[in-house]
């Protein structure tokens, strides 16, 4: 099997302008506007690479959506305000959302829907399901276009995809890790010439062993410092909901998933999903930083228990077959169990000064 076109790239620019960063080699696999990952090709589900909460059960969608709301009565029921998802996939998480939201009265009048999406191929579908099921719908290619005042913001399984930097404790420095080209001409890791200032390293990782790696999540921390920064002044709030870790630490978490299975992630750039485990204590200090609330982070199993999942379940497979009900209870154990997507998976919320989240617990 022949190289990508995306290989061919990389691999001159490599020759061009020496090893890229991971956070270069991350940002154009999944971006560039020709061959990246996310620009042509619909990911998701059992007949792609892998598979999101919202795609495993209608409920994780409808208890998002509810969330939503309490959020909007909380603050007033302002009208009009901004409903936006970031990196919505194929519009799933959406269309549940809405569909909750009509138990509310007002809800659906005073929103104003809007999804920001980089993908074209993935805005396609997502204009066109919400479309069928007649909602109205704007698009937006960054988070800069969400619209000023009240707004309430959901991120499932979006800061996993931004860029990050990795370090390697090299003879007690802390060297940047790179991609470039082994004695083959095959892509390969290496360790670049930019060093991390030990001022940049938290304390407790300063004398860690030679070899460890530190993962750093610049994007991740800007972003997340902006989306914070405009609740805290006009509000509402954020739900993001991904998977990763509470506290700093080293590890390499960088990964990429081809047909649900983990592979290389220098092999066949541009087919694979390249991600790393999102770090909550740099989501948390952004936040903090910008003067919002800040609710979590908390498991995810814990999180949808305690927005009431066993009771909409229950619910739902009530008039249902056995079958049926036993699809439902598998959905629950994917979604809350230790072992499945209960731990891994985190949620946090940002808000407006004075509200309160639900699901967080107090």
């Amino acid at each position: 099997m022949g190289a990508t076109p995306l290989e061919y790239r990389l691999k001159a620019l490599i020759r061009l302008g020496g090893p890229l960063s991971i956070a270069d080699y991350m940002a154009i696999c999944l971006g560039d506007p020709e061959h990246g990952y996310y620009m042509a090709r619909d990911p998701f589900g059992a007949n792609g690479d892998f598979v999101t909460a919202p795609e495993v059960s209608q409920m994780f969608g409808e208890l998002v959506g509810l969330w939503a709301a309490d959020i909007w009565v909380q603050a007033g029921r302002p009208s009009p305000f901004s409903l936006v998802e970031i990196g919505p996939g194929r519009g799933t998480l959406m269309l549940d959302a809405l569909r909750a939201c009509r138990i509310v009265p007002g809800f659906m009048a005073a929103a104003r829907v809007l999804m920001v999406e980089t993908s074209p191929r993935l805005a396609a579908i997502q204009q066109d399901r919400l479309s069928r099921a007649g909602h109205n719908a704007t698009w937006a290619t960054s988070t800069t276009g969400i619209p000023d005042g009240p707004a309430i913001i959901l991120a499932n399984e979006f800061f996993d995809a931004l860029p990050v930097r990795q370090f390697v404790r090299v003879q007690g420095i802390w060297r940047e890790r790179v991609v470039g080209l082994d004695a083959d001409d095959n892509l390969a890791f290496g360790i670049g010439p930019a060093v991390l200032p030990t001022t940049d390293v938290p304390a407790h990782l300063r004398s860690a062993d030679n070899g460890s790696i530190l993962e750093l999540a610049p994007t991740a921390a800007a972003i997340a410092e902006q989306l914070a920064l405009r609740i805290a002044r006009s509000g509402l709030a954020l739900l993001a909901i991904d998977y990763g870790y509470t506290e700093t630490a080293v590890g390499d978490s960088f990964q990429a998933v081809r047909a649900h299975s983990p592979v290389d992630p220098l092999a066949r750039p541009g087919e694979a999903d390249l991600t790393a485990l999102v770090n909550f204590e740099v989501l948390h200090r952004a936040a903090t930083k910008a003067g919002a609330g800040v609710s979590g982070p908390i498991e995810q199993g814990d999180f949808l228990l305690n927005l009431g999942l066993a009771e909409r379940a229950g619910r739902l497979g009530a008039d249902k077959d056995r079958a049926t009900r036993e699809g439902i209870e598998a959905d629950v154990h994917r979604l809350v169990a230790a072992e499945e997507m209960g731990s891994l998976f985190k949620a946090i919320a940002f808000s407006k000064p004075g509200l309160l989240p639900a699901g967080f617990g107090r």
